[in-house]
């Protein structure tokens, strides 16, 4: 079984216009969210096998605050250009390239991307109906394949959807 968590970037400043889009850290909120999101998923009893984030700014502060609260090894996160503001299908060549762990019964991931090709992404691999995964929004998805490879759109189950204003 493999289970993937996609994870939106947490809240992003705009204090600098001059900023490239790219370049964007997080906001106080930001700041704040990403470490709750990352000790809701550490209650859980998340332990990745993969973590995979966008090589933007914001995405790898928000990755770099749940690798702690999951101690995870901030080395072994791998960092995929192609996550910057990808589309769906790219999103989904991404996970199907996730190597295999051989005698593993559940293979878990972590992905943190932008919107709005990850809410896409939510939805066509699990049927969705999610209008927006909001920032530092989380979804577990689950499915009966036994390698990435063969993950399509239509083959996962949402387990789990969850955003910081939810519980605020």
């Amino acid at each position: 079984m493999k289970k993937l968590i996609i994870i939106r970037h947490a809240k992003s400043s705009w204090d600098d216009p001059s900023l490239d889009d790219f370049d964007r850290p997080l906001n106080k909120r930001g700041e704040k969210d990403a470490p709750r999101m990352g000790k809701l998923l550490h209650e859980m009893k998340i332990t990745p096998d993969y973590m995979i984030s966008s090589p933007a700014v914001r995405t790898m502060e928000t990755c770099r605050h749940i690798t702690k609260k999951l101690d995870f090894p901030s080395n072994k996160v791998i960092v995929d250009q192609r996550l910057y503001h990808a589309e769906k299908e790219i999103i989904l060549q991404v996970v199907q390239e996730i190597p295999d762990r051989k005698n593993d019964d559940e293979e878990i991931a972590l992905l943190f991307g932008h919107n709005p090709g990850l809410t896409d992404f939510v939805n066509a691999i699990s049927n969705g109906a999610i209008v927006n995964v909001p920032t530092c929004g989380a979804a577990i998805i689950s499915f009966s394949r036994d390698h990435w490879s063969n993950l399509k759109f239509g083959s996962g189950k949402m387990e789990w959807f969850h955003y910081p204003k939810k519980v605020d």
